[in-house]
C-alpha cells in the first residue's frame, strides 16, 4: 500500500485501485494534534461509522465499499473506500447553538450568514435545523465560517445546494434514531466527494464522536454546557490550560484520557445497542 495522506487522525492509503481509510487514536483539537492518543479511539471511530453508514446508506451514496476487505494490520479500525474527489467544504449541520456556533451567535446574531431567532442561549435547540459549513483550513491553519454564497463561490450553485440538501437530511435522520437511545446529536460535520462518475458520495466518517457533539438527553437543559459524549471534553479540560491553540499542544493527563476512553464508549453503546470491539 502507499501512503497518499495522514490528516489530524485518519492515514489515507491507495490499494488495488481502492483507498484505505485508517483510523488512528490520535485527538485533535482547534485543529491541533495532542502528542497524546486515546487508546481504542479509532476503532471506536470506524465502527460508529460502518453502523451509521448502513444506517443512512438511503439518504445519499457513501464511499463505503468494505469494513473487512482490510490488512490485518489495520483490521478494526479501516474502510475500503472508493476513490472521491473531495470537495473543499466542510459541510456542518447545528440543530442546538454551541460551540463556535454560539460564539458567532452572541456577536452578530448569525452563524455562516444565517439568522437566527433572537433570544437563544448556550444548548438551545433552534427552530430548525441550519446549513452552517466551513472552509477545509490546511494543515495548522483553523477552518472559517462560510456564506452558502461563498459554498457556491467553490463548487456551484447545484452542488452547493446538494450539500446543504444531503447535510440536513442526514442530521434529521441521525438525529431521530440518536434522540430515541437517549442521545442527542447537537451538530456533525460531513465531507463529500465527487465518485469517478460524478456521483456526489459521503466520505470521511459519519456521526461519531470526533465529527459530531453528541449529549445526554435526559440530561439536556439549555442555559450551559451539556454532558458530552464526545471530543469537546478534551477541549473543554484544554480551554483550562495556558496554551495558545497552536502546536504543539499539551500532552493529556491520565485521567483525562480515561474519561474521553469511556465516553466515546458510552456513546457507541447508547446508539448501537452493543459493546465496541
Amino acid at each position: 500500500m502507499q501512503l497518499l495522506h495522514s490528516g489530524k487522525v485518519r492515514d489515507v492509503y491507495a490499494d488495488r485501485g481502492d483507498v484505505v481509510l485508517v483510523a488512528s487514536d490520535r485527538v485533535s483539537v482547534y485543529d491541533v494534534v495532542l502528542p497524546t492518543p486515546i487508546p481504542g479511539k479509532g476503532r471506536i471511530l470506524t465502527a460508529l461509522s460502518l453502523w451509521w453508514f448502513d444506517q443512512l446508506a438511503s439518504a445519499a451514496p457513501n464511499h463505503v465499499i468494505s469494513g473487512s476487505d482490510v490488512p490485518a494490520e489495520f483490521a478494526g479500525r479501516a474502510i475500503r473506500c472508493r476513490r472521491l474527489d473531495m470537495l473543499p467544504v466542510e459541510c456542518i449541520a447545528r440543530g442546538y447553538l454551541t460551540g463556535l456556533g454560539l460564539v458567532s451567535y452572541r456577536a452578530s446574531g448569525s452563524v455562516s450568514g444565517v439568522r437566527l431567532p433572537p433570544g437563544l442561549t448556550e444548548g438551545s435547540r433552534l427552530p430548525e435545523a441550519v446549513f452552517t459549513p466551513t472552509t477545509k483550513a490546511p494543515p495548522g491553519e483553523h477552518d472559517e465560517f462560510m456564506s452558502f454564497d461563498g459554498v457556491v463561490n467553490e463548487v456551484g450553485r447545484e452542488t452547493a445546494e446538494e450539500l446543504r440538501r444531503i447535510t440536513l437530511e442526514v442530521y434529521r435522520r441521525g438525529h431521530e434514531i440518536a434522540l430515541d437511545r437517549g442521545i442527542i446529536i447537537a451538530d456533525t460535520k460531513l465531507e463529500f466527494g465527487h465518485a469517478p462518475d460524478g456521483t456526489l458520495t459521503i466520505g470521511d466518517e459519519l456521526l461519531t464522536p470526533d465529527s459530531s457533539r453528541f449529549w445526554a438527553a435526559a440530561d439536556w437543559q439549555p442555559g450551559g454546557p451539556q454532558h458530552s459524549f464526545d471530543k469537546q471534553f478534551v477541549r473543554d479540560w484544554s480551554s483550562g490550560l495556558d496554551w495558545d491553540r497552536t502546536a504543539p499542544g499539551p500532552e493529556i493527563p491520565p485521567e483525562i484520557v480515561a474519561a474521553t476512553q469511556a465516553r466515546y464508549a458510552a456513546a457507541y453503546r447508547r446508539i448501537t445497542g452493543s459493546e465496541p470491539g
